[in-house]
């Protein structure tokens, strides 16, 4: 093999590497928390040694960051790209509520859902893993938020439907089913969630077929 090649070779099998420890690492802290990961317990899971797994990271909070930033690739895979899919307003709005809670459901991290778990864990914490994981949970909120502010400009909800309320509201469903599944195990919180998520956003409907009946009249 060539020099270049050996350094290609050397470069992918580093990144890979990188990636077996982060998976790990993701589904780890959902459980057990990002203050909980230590070199010592990945390397012992994975079978590597200590300076193998130091290597990829300088420090605990330089793995902590790339821990989260694993846990939102693994997000957008299950979650948000399979929603973008469907058009824009209600119709995505809905495929991205039930994709998340399939993704908290079918247990894709240990813990539930990883943003919930460290988002319980650092709200207090101030610096830079609070604040990259506070930056990535408003912003799908704030995903949304826009989606059912694009539905009210389609008129496809009642105009005096408040975005970030709706937003808020329909995060707390996913929110309490996560939890009430990983506290003590209420299986039944999902299909009570996503009663609550249907009955929420027909409501919603209902306002806006009320009034044009109205303005008809």
């Amino acid at each position: 093999m060539s020099k270049k090649g050996t350094v290609l070779y050397r470069a992918v099998k580093a990144a890979r590497t990188r990636q077996e420890i982060l998976a790990l690492a993701a589904d780890l802290a959902s459980a057990e928390g990002l203050e909980g990961l230590t070199i010592g317990r990945l390397a012992a899971e994975l079978r590597m040694s200590k300076t193998g797994i130091f290597a990829h990271f300088g420090s605990k909070e330089e793995l902590q960051l790339a821990t989260v930033n694993r846990a939102k690739e693994v997000f957008l895979e299950q979650v948000v790209k399979p929603a973008q899919a469907k058009p824009r307003g209600l119709k995505r709005l809905q495929a991205m509520l039930t994709s998340w809670l399939e993704y908290v459901e079918h247990g894709v991290f240990r813990g539930g859902c990883f943003f919930a778990a460290a988002s319980l864990e650092f709200d207090s914490r101030p610096g830079p893993v609070h604040d990259h994981v506070a930056a990535l949970t408003k912003a799908w909120i704030n995903a949304l938020r826009d989606e059912i502010a694009h539905a009210k400009a389609q008129k496809e909800i009642a105009p005096s439907t408040l975005p970030a309320q709706l937003s808020f509201e329909l995060h707390a469903y996913v929110q309490e089913a996560n939890w009430a599944y990983k506290l003590y195990g209420d299986r039944s919180a999902f299909s009570r969630s996503r009663r609550a998520i249907t009955n929420r956003i027909n409501s919603a409907s209902r306002e806006r077929y009320r009034k044009f009946e109205n303005e008809r009249k």
